[in-house]
């Protein structure tokens, strides 16, 4: 992993927004989606940033710390969304950002219990997110769990610039993959790998991207970029496969944090720098990172 080169298109400044919540609602037996009325996030966020979420008091339990979580999708006031057959319409006119996060802890636990019509503090957009170069065509797409998030606005941007892009949905069952619907709305293609069935073994699912890309059609090209956000092995996945193709990759990584902002630097990097050199923080300089496996 590598800090990328500084971008040409500036950051957006974050904001302190009181946000209402609009939906918030499970998908599947493992994730909730929540949608915060956020206009000003959902105009400027950019693909794989992400806020920070204060969660108020549960039943008298105080979560000092706030949440990092990435922002799935943005949807502007001048875009909204329509129904889809599985997923009813966000109500309001009011641009919106939507979250999906799994519930494993105590924080995330009591933000379950946060109803529609209250309000949470967000912080955002954060961090460094995907970037697409000038002139790309075609773009892989892996996710896993609820890092298909970290992904999906890159599909987003994708699907507004015009560039053809695949998606690798990873889960442990078919039912808890996330992002199908999201998918099939921003014209991605889609390749499932699930625990079940044994296709998200490491090994089968590089030689399945490999027969599907290495081909000597048109439409099965290798893609001219990587885009990753999950697991470390899909991470090393992405990687090894941007080394074979010859194209750059780039990988979002997760960090806890207890800022979201680089003050506390309570996040480093797992890059490797000068020993008298402080290293890159997960939250200011990524959370998305250059990933490259050198060829000898």
């Amino acid at each position: 992993m590598s800090v990328r080169p500084p971008s040409a298109v500036p950051r957006p400044q974050p904001v302190w927004d009181d946000a209402e919540v609009l939906v918030h609602e499970p998908v599947g037996e493992r994730y909730r989606r929540l949608v915060l009325a956020s206009d000003t996030i959902a105009r400027t966020a950019q693909a794989g940033q992400f806020l920070m979420i204060t969660v108020p008091p549960n039943g008298g339990d105080t979560i000092l710390l706030p949440r990092p979580m990435a922002i799935h999708r943005r949807r502007p006031a001048s875009a909204a969304r329509p129904a889809t057959t599985d997923r009813p319409a966000s109500p309001g006119t009011a641009g919106t950002i939507e979250l999906i996060y799994g519930v494993v802890g105590r924080g995330t636990r009591a933000l379950a219990m946060v109803t529609v019509g209250s309000r949470l503090q967000v912080t955002g957009p954060l961090g460094r997110g995907f970037e697409f170069p000038p002139g790309t065509r075609t773009a892989l797409l892996i996710g896993r769990g609820v890092g298909i998030c970290g992904v999906m606005g890159a599909a987003e941007d994708a699907a507004a610039l015009g560039i053809r892009t695949t998606m690798v949905l990873s889960g442990q069952r078919p039912d808890q993959l996330l992002g199908r619907s999201d998918c099939a709305e921003l014209g991605t293609r889609v390749i499932e790998a699930t625990d079940d069935d044994g296709s998200s073994d490491l090994p089968t699912l590089t030689a399945r991207l490999l027969a599907d890309f290495d081909g000597s059609t048109a439409e099965r090209t290798p893609p001219e970029m990587v885009m990753v956000c999950g697991a470390g092995v899909l991470a090393r996945l992405a990687a090894e496969l941007g080394a074979h193709w010859g194209v750059p990759v780039q990988a979002s990584l997760e960090a806890h944090m207890a800022c979201g902002l680089g003050y506390c630097h309570g996040c480093a990097a797992p890059v490797q720098t000068d020993p008298s050199v402080e290293g890159p923080l997960v939250c200011a300089d990524g959370p998305v990172f250059a990933a490259r496996i050198p060829i000898d």
